[in-house]
């Protein structure tokens, strides 16, 4: 892992952190030729398996930045819960209501990645793609002007930027300098220790749960796919001392809450203590400076929601970065970033507490593959007297196979897809791919603009003979084709 101090260059964009959304807004930078830094105040990535559930929609992300197959292979399907109750195993229970595998949707479950291995694939791929990241980078000042974004560190060079990006969490310095309040509520009081360890005993079959007894909170074991170790869970009482991150710490919890014995904790790999919140920034955005990931939104853990939030950040607001850095766009496009994203981030955030206070179960709106932006004013839709159940401009692209062609290997990388489906003249539009398709009911008949990020941009019939469709080079324009 290289580490790259005393950094003085100009860049287009900095990215302050990096967690996954960081490394994501490099990587899909980077693929774009946009020259772009990420910094980090760390002197490594983050090593612990907190946000381990990557969703079906972040997992499409991924597929098209290029690190879906890394992705998939550094982890595994989630395993069964099996409750337990004095040392006797009760049964299992099903993490989260199924849903049946469809045509335009390749992942249909989340797929578990310790997220240090999330942000090893990501950081792996973004030195491929010849981005960097800066290590020992503390940020400690950020102002700007009508022209860029100048970056101060505690250690180093300066660094000037035309943008600037917080990737940097949920106590996130560039947040707090840029004066942005953050707004929520504390979803349990009751502080929760996280831990990667090695534990014997236990089957890796199971996400094996010890509920509440005798005044204690509850005890749950993971086994952590594509590794060794076990994540381990524990709600500690509100008010009680500070939380003891050691190996006799832990084994003193495990003990006292299940059937093993202290020696079967064998070795403490990464440990933490966090109180559940749900809080989100006031805006996303100040000035040249924009918020992602937690910086921006702060979930419980419970829903599965705030990694895969935070990619899908850095997923939307890339390809805008680029366009108006390239000149192809007004810098108005930047401004549909948070448009865009916080009523999205509301909602997951919403359903997240929900999911922690038993209120909602994960399913089908935990995946994320229904979220979409039909209210943005990207979001053109020409066609009238549409069925309920039509795609409309703002909804996710779905995949599927139609004349020997995979649609998501059409869309995958940086450009921008013209589609036809069904019987439509042949047409084109300058700076994107054009597809022609066979009819395919989960997009009906009709001309349908596809952005880099995979949701339709623009939808309506066909115009003039050899025109892609009325208004569309209009729309083409404004948004930098």
């Amino acid at each position: 892992m290289d580490v790259h101090r005393d950094v003085d260059v100009d860049v287009d964009v900095l990215v302050v952190g990096a967690g996954a959304a960081g490394l994501a807004l490099g990587v899909d930078l980077a693929r774009r030729g946009v020259r772009a830094l990420v910094v980090e105040r760390d002197r490594r990535l983050f090593p612990g398996s907190r946000g381990k559930g990557i969703q079906p929609r972040t997992m499409e992300v991924f597929d098209d930045l290029g690190v879906g197959a890394a992705v998939r292979a550094a982890g595994g399907p989630y395993p069964a819960r099996m409750i337990w109750r004095d040392g006797e195993r009760l049964g299992e229970q099903a993490m989260w209501d199924p849903t049946e595998p469809e045509e335009g949707s390749p992942y249909h479950e989340p797929w578990m990645v310790p997220q240090w291995r999330t942000q090893e694939v990501l950081f792996t791929r973004l030195g491929e793609l010849g981005g960097r990241v800066a290590f020992g980078r503390e940020l400690v000042g950020i102002t700007q002007d009508a022209e860029g974004v100048t970056a101060r560190f505690a250690d180093g060079a300066p660094v000037r930027a035309r943008y600037a990006v917080a990737a940097d969490g949920g106590r996130s310095t560039v947040r707090r300098l840029l004066g942005i309040g953050m707004t929520g509520e504390t979803v349990d009081p009751n502080p929760v220790l996280v831990a990667d360890v090695r534990i014997s005993g236990l089957d890796r079959d199971h996400w094996h749960v010890f509920p509440p007894a005798d005044g204690e909170g509850f005890l749950a074991v993971c086994p952590l796919a594509g590794t060794e170790d076990f994540q381990v869970t524990a709600q500690m009482p509100a008010g009680g001392p500070a939380v003891d991150l050691s190996l006799e710490g832990l084994r003193a919890v495990v003990a006292a809450r299940s059937h093993l014995d202290p020696g079967d904790v064998t070795e403490v790999r990464w440990a933490s203590d966090f109180r559940p919140r749900a809080a989100m920034a006031d805006r996303f955005r100040e000035g040249r400076v924009f918020l992602v990931g937690d910086a921006a939104h702060v979930h419980s853990p419970a829903g599965g929601q705030g990694l895969n939030t935070s990619v899908q950040d850095a997923y939307n607001l890339g390809w805008k970065l680029a366009a108006v850095l390239s000149g192809a766009a007004p810098e108005v496009l930047l401004g549909t970033y948070e448009e865009e994203r916080l009523p999205v981030a509301a909602d997951m955030l919403g359903l997240s507490t929900r999911i922690h206070r038993g209120e909602a179960r994960r399913g089908a709106a935990t995946q994320q593959l229904g979220l979409g932006y039909r209210g943005s004013s990207l979001a053109v839709e020409t066609r009238t007297a549409l069925p309920a159940e039509a795609l409309r401009a703002g909804d996710r692209a779905p995949d599927g196979v139609r004349g020997g062609l995979r649609l998501f290997d059409a869309y995958r990388g940086p450009h921008w897809t013209l589609l036809l489906v069904g019987a439509q003249a042949p047409a084109e539009l300058p700076g994107a791919r054009t597809v022609r398709i066979p009819s395919y009911g989960a997009y009906g008949d009709g001309v349908f603009l596809i952005r880099p990020d995979g949701y339709v941009g623009w939808a309506g019939e066909p115009g003039e003979p050899g025109e892609p469709g009325k208004g569309l080079a209009a729309y083409a324009a404004r948004v930098g084709l």
